[in-house]
């Protein structure tokens, strides 16, 4: 029986599913000749580039994206002021 392949493309996607070695894992995500996304060393897809500058741009937004999300700033109004009633004018 033949065996499957462990790396190659799929509809131009890069799979690889051997065994990543410590080497491997760090010159994959090191790369400072190519550009910001590049094969991934176990899985399927690409992966940043953190020799390139741009990846660096993308990972300061995600995290003050997440830091935002998780309630970095303060409301802009006093939660205590929910609770007051408000007067509506209905002409």
């Amino acid at each position: 029986m033949d065996d499957k392949p462990q790396s190659g493309t799929l509809f131009g996607v890069p799979y690889n599913f051997e065994r990543p070695s410590l080497k491997r894992l760090v010159s994959s995500y090191w790369k400072p000749g190519d550009g910001m996304l590049v094969e991934k060393p176990f899985g399927i897809g690409y992966t940043l580039n953190l020799a390139n500058w741009r990846a660096w741009v993308v990972l300061l937004v995600a995290g003050v994206m997440l830091y935002l999300e998780r309630g970095g700033e303060e409301a802009p109004f006093d939660e205590d002021d929910e609770d007051e009633p408000v007067e509506v004018v209905v002409d």
